[in-house]
């Protein structure tokens, strides 16, 4: 089988250090494997994704010497492709809607259960307040409503996997507490840890969960590489690709870059942007001294 790994940036700011630190590894892999670098732009939020941070990206991804094949693959062109595994998964019973805005979620998950933890992948656990709104009602038998909020029924789609080698995945980098080899989970984690996840979001239509799986899946990913902030989220990703009969792929989570203080940088750190140090006069092979490469 071909090795193919790839590199998802969002067009909603500038590539820092950890942009091009993932960005480098997923290529050295795919020269080692000497197998295939892809590219993917992950546009689907309009109200931030800008076309000239897109051209950007493009070009800073030039200069640190990576190629790709093109047409680069633009979710914004797969909305169709989204809204019909959202259609299947409403189909089978595994969605509702949900009105909840964040101030209504924390405030049902105030009081959480003894033990239970607070935070998962997306933030607050959801407490499930409209999955109880809607347990009277068989909403597969009406369209699917789009452009709303819709959330995955955890503890439901678990049930409907029967095979146990579906909840793991092979891991090759390691996760925040060290995990790494095959690592394994259970529907009640799932539902515990992680909670009903939002598959549709009001203002995309999909989200980044269940694009990011189609995506991968459509594009022949052999090996996911990531920042470890994701590795909570693969859970989800396998699940989802249980759920849509997708292939399951290996992932490496590395290590986050930082700054001098410890914290994890973000786009709007723009002191550690490509184009400034670009500008300063940096070379390729300096922003890979930078990042320990």
């Amino acid at each position: 089988m071909t090795f193919v790994t790839r590199f998802a940036p969002s067009p909603t700011g500038p590539l820092h250090l950890g942009h091009a630190y993932s960005a480098m590894i997923a290529s050295d892999m795919a020269r080692s494997e000497n197998g295939q670098f892809l590219l993917r732009i992950e546009d689907i939020d309009q109200s931030r994704s800008r076309r000239h941070w897109e051209d950007q990206i493009y070009d800073d991804l030039k200069w640190l010497g990576l190629t790709w094949p093109k047409p680069v693959l633009r979710q914004l062109d797969r909305l169709s492709i989204y809204d019909r595994a959202l259609d299947r998964l409403w189909k089978r019973g595994l969605l509702y809607p949900c009105v909840c805005n964040r101030k209504d979620i924390a405030a049902a998950a105030s009081a959480p259960q003894e033990g239970a933890p607070l935070l998962g992948p997306d933030g607050i656990i959801y407490p499930g307040t409209c999955r109880n709104a809607n347990q009277a009602t068989d909403l597969s038998r009406i369209p699917h409503p789009r452009y709303q909020a819709l959330r995955l029924d955890v503890a439901k789609a678990c049930r409907t996997i029967r095979d146990p080698a579906k909840f793991q995945f092979s891991e090759l980098g390691s996760g925040p507490d060290g995990e790494t080899g095959t690592v394994t989970f259970t529907p009640d984690e799932m539902a515990t840890n992680i909670g009903d996840v939002v598959l549709s979001r009001r203002d995309m239509g999909t989200s980044y969960h269940l694009s990011v799986v189609l995506d991968d899946a459509a594009q022949g990913i052999t090996r996911v590489v990531r920042g470890r902030d994701l590795f909570e989220a693969t859970r989800i990703h396998v699940l989802l690709q249980a759920l849509l009969n997708l292939p399951t792929p290996e992932y490496f989570h590395h290590d986050l870059i930082r700054d001098d203080a410890g914290k994890r940088l973000a786009k709007r750190d723009d002191a550690r942007a490509i184009s400034k140090y670009r500008a300063e006069g940096a070379s390729p092979a300096d922003i890979r001294h930078m990042v320990g490469l």
